[in-house]
């Protein structure tokens, strides 16, 4: 077992590194190395073989795993080199394949989402946005990065007083009440989350915004029967739940609301090639959540005469973005452990350090795609910075 671990270990991690297991201590590697891995208890070998992700988070969400680095510097330095991890398809085969029906996708969503808007409160920024900052300038917070993100989504969208604004997986609701307040416009936000469902409907009445704001609990799905038309759709950070082979239906329900010559911003974590996702990420993060390629939706949208205006890679902004939430989350970690318990939170240090090592590592981008429904040429012919 000892020379399979050091040669299973040795081929995914690029770097050398120190194997300590039982009180013996074994260099892997060439170089001096870059940290330690103390096994408290013997990694499987069927379960290493089975899948890599699973192995490692599972044995580190337990205690089995230490390692004597910063948990993302240690990350940063091998998750670069996924594709050499080790994945049975056939017996992940239920966990990997994503349902298409309602009633999963809604349990799904709500697994993640409806941890608690007290949990979330400890680690996100004021606005409650849960998804890529915009680090316009080096020294920004958190708060002006997520702030300043939806300025420049808004800005894409050329608003006027008076239009009509859909946010599909519309979170806490912060994008369309700035939206309302700074540009005058109706919005309506649907999502399938009740806890930022009961939030944002209590944010509205609080800031007295019912004349001009609304949200939804509904799924995606259901737009194409709604009656609903609007001059913008927006949509950020949801289409990960979407599912692989429910694209079409996707955009066919964001075609049937949107109006002649309508815009539509497209905010979503890509991929470099299409990929059924991380085994670890999805039994405990995202379950059902797949990361699509950038070439596999925009080859979708000549289909519903669906123009692309601009395409924009915000990758190294969610590797920030996600060092923010780590600090925080550590910030508040003792917290946590009294509400959730000590597997749950190194299972979120994880989540957090592996999502961050992976942008940095190019592994996931994220792209923002503007797109108008049919030509438009009223637009500014010079692009948003």
């Amino acid at each position: 077992m000892q020379t399979f671990l050091k040669e299973y270990l040795g081929n995914i991690i690029p770097v050398s590194f120190n194997l300590k297991q039982n009180g013996e201590t074994t260099k892997i590697g060439d170089t001096e190395p870059e940290f330690t891995v103390t096994l408290n208890e013997e990694l499987d070998k069927k379960t290493l073989l089975t899948s890599t992700s699973l192995a490692l988070g599972e044995a580190y969400m337990r205690g089995d795993l230490e390692v004597d680095r910063d948990l993302y510097e240690v990350m940063d330095l091998f998750m670069g080199e996924m594709a050499k991890f080790t994945t049975d398809k056939s017996a992940l085969k239920k966990l990997i394949t994503t349902s298409k029906s309602k009633k999963n996708q809604k349990r799904e969503v709500s697994s993640h989402y409806d941890i608690g808007n007290d949990f979330y409160k400890l680690w996100l920024d004021e606005t409650m946005s849960y998804s890529c900052g915009y680090f316009k300038e080096d020294d920004y917070t958190l708060y002006q990065a997520q702030v300043a993100k939806v300025d420049h989504i808004l800005k894409k969208l050329h608003l006027k007083p008076g239009m009509t604004l859909l946010d599909i997986g519309c979170g806490w609701g912060f994008l369309l009440k700035e939206a309302v307040k700074k540009y005058g416009v109706k919005g309506t936000g649907i999502t399938l989350s009740e806890e930022q469902y009961k939030q944002f409907s209590e944010d509205i009445e609080k800031d007295g915004l019912q004349n001009s704001l609304s949200v939804k609990l509904m799924d995606y799905r259901d737009l194409e029967n709604s009656g609903f038309k609007f001059d913008r759709v927006v949509s950020v950070g949801m289409l990960e739940h979407v599912g692989r082979g429910n694209y079409d239906l996707y955009l066919k329900n964001v075609d049937a609301v949107l109006k002649p010559k309508g815009l539509f911003l497209l905010h979503y974590i890509s991929a470099l090639e299409e990929h059924p996702g991380d085994p670890w990420i999805k039994k405990y993060i995202f379950p059902g959540g797949v990361i699509p390629s950038l070439r596999e939706i925009i080859n979708l949208l000549p289909n519903f005469k669906f123009y692309t205006l601009d395409v924009e890679s915000l990758r190294r902004h969610y590797n920030k973005t996600l060092l923010c939430w780590r600090k925080n989350f550590l910030n508040h970690r003792d917290e946590v452990v009294k509400m959730q318990g000590e597997e749950f939170t190194r299972m979120w240090e994880v989540y957090l350090s592996a999502c961050a090592a992976t942008f940095h590592n190019g592994i996931i981008d994220l792209d923002q795609i503007l797109i108008s429904k049919g030509v438009n040429n009223d637009l500014p012919m010079t692009r948003v910075v």
